[in-house]
């Protein structure tokens, strides 16, 4: 039986549209958690009134590894997959962007707002005169890019901080930022120079991506198959 107050706790980390939903999402953490825990303490992974949570995590790892066994995709489902997935595989897309950086740290907040409004001026003035980004970038930018007229040269994915590739990402080719970019560096007004679209891969470079992704599903259908059987056994309702 499940106390109240261990669901309330648990619920924190089971967000939800309602608290009702909320409720019943931290009970089947619960539960799950529970019948592991259970399992571990009858293999021998887990001592009796252990109170640790890394010990107790750690023991929940040990049965999924021990229980859980995922065969390896072979070559026929690799290729199965990827005829029936056309493109899913694709290389990723590359951007060449230019900026300029008004640089402030994230805790001065006086200096934020300075290089705020710097970089709203910047943006004012190319937007009036467009062709004076990189002029602007020379002179202004604290980045090193600020020797290149503000170049950054490709970028893809994971190269540069989340909060600034977002709004790059975002942006349309030869179109510059419509505000200033906040990110932990300062301000920054952007431009996206020009956007490679990935291409699909061809098999032979797609087929560790697939394995992964069959070998991903298959364990997600292992371990709720596995915490099914456990439920039944125990009498409980994994959700």
């Amino acid at each position: 039986m499940l106390e109240e107050s261990a669901i309330a706790a648990e619920m924190q980390y089971a967000p939800a549209g309602t608290r009702d939903d909320a409720y019943l999402a931290a009970a089947r953490a619960l539960t799950v958690r529970r019948l592991l825990e259970d399992r571990a303490r009858a293999l021998g992974f887990l001592a009796e009134g252990e109170t640790d949570e890394a010990t107790r995590v750690a023991a929940i790892e040990t049965v999924l590894e021990a229980e859980i066994d995922v065969p390896a995709a072979d070559e026929a489902a690799c290729r199965t997959w990827y005829d029936a997935h056309p493109g899913a595989i694709r290389a990723p897309d590359l951007l060449e962007a230019s900026h300029i950086l008004f640089a402030a740290a994230p805790d001065d907040p006086p200096a934020r707002a300075a290089a705020l409004a710097e970089a709203s001026a910047a943006l004012a003035e190319i937007e009036r005169a467009p062709a004076k980004f990189e002029e602007i970038a020379r002179t202004r930018s604290a980045c090193p890019s600020a020797s290149n007229g503000g170049a950054l040269g490709q970028i893809g994915r994971g190269d540069t901080v989340p909060e600034f590739e977002t709004y790059l990402f975002a942006l349309d080719e030869g179109e510059i930022c419509a505000a200033p970019i906040p990110s932990r560096y300062g301000y920054h007004v952007a431009k996206l120079v020009h956007r490679a679209q990935g291409r699909p891969l061809p098999y032979t470079a797609a087929r560790a991506a697939i394995a992964r992704r069959i070998e991903d599903r298959r364990y997600r259908e292992a371990v709720s198959g596995y915490l099914r059987d456990l439920a039944a056994r125990a009498g409980a309702d994994p959700g």
